[in-house]
């Protein structure tokens, strides 16, 4: 089950033109030579933490952990909490690392890894109350995760589209979705993470980002200068 989910393409955890600024060549100036050098952004623009597949995963996890650990698992029994917070970690985190990817790319690496390894605990978690209940995990190519698979390669993820299984299968059954559901979405964050270390060596944090337009306006500047120099010359 470790590598379920890993045939979701890559860009189907951000939906098409989000976190990515628009490229200088829809510009028609672009191309001139005598153009003023292009200041870089400090904050650079983001999508919404909900269009994240990764999110929209995460909470339906939550989602579900929160009733499966209530409704099958004792009162009282600490691992309740521990399932609900690990799954609950999950979803704040990869929220928090969005939220924060404005003004610090290094900050939203650390909360999407802790983010990660919370959903990690709670795979854990539902493998141990399958396996202590001698209850089967299906294997990753198996008719079942398959299935799981299928549903969730829809656009629009949430709680809504487990539902019904919820409600009408046993607590082995949901172990596995919410097992499946859980590679899904380990497997959109390690692309994601990637992807930001990548963007993070490109680019730089907000530091680096801040010299770049200092740098550029001191460098625009400049050219008006010699510009005005040029003109006022007989």
């Amino acid at each position: 089950m470790k590598n379920d989910g890993k045939n979701e393409r890559d860009g189907r955890n951000v939906k098409q033109g989000n976190h990515n600024s628009k490229s200088s060549h829809n510009s028609p100036a672009s191309h001139s030579h005598s153009q003023q050098p292009t200041a870089h952004p400090i904050i650079p623009p983001r999508g919404d933490y909900q269009t994240l597949l990764s999110y929209q995963k995460a909470e339906a996890i939550y989602d579900l952990t929160f009733r499966f650990a209530h409704k099958y698992l004792s009162k009282g029994d600490r691992t309740v909490d521990q399932m609900i917070q690990s799954a609950r970690s999950g979803k704040q985190n990869i929220l928090e690392g969005s939220k924060a990817a404005l003004t610090s790319k290094e900050t939203e690496l650390k909360l999407t890894s802790v983010g990660r390894a919370s959903l990690e605990e709670l795979l854990a978690d539902y493998r141990d109350y399958l396996r202590v209940r001698d209850d089967k995990i299906w294997e990753k190519n198996s008719k079942e995760a398959l299935y799981v698979r299928k549903l969730g390669s829809q656009p629009q993820q949430s709680y809504e589209t487990y539902r019904s299984f919820f409600e009408t299968r046993p607590p082995e059954v949901i172990a596995n979705i919410a097992i499946c559901l859980i590679h899904q979405t380990n497997y959109l964050l390690d692309q994601q993470l990637r992807a930001l270390e990548k963007d993070f060596l490109n680019q730089g944090g907000l530091r680096e980002r801040m010299f770049k337009a200092r740098l550029a306006k001191r460098n625009g500047n400049q050219w008006n200068n010699e510009k005005d120099g040029k003109n006022q010359n007989p």
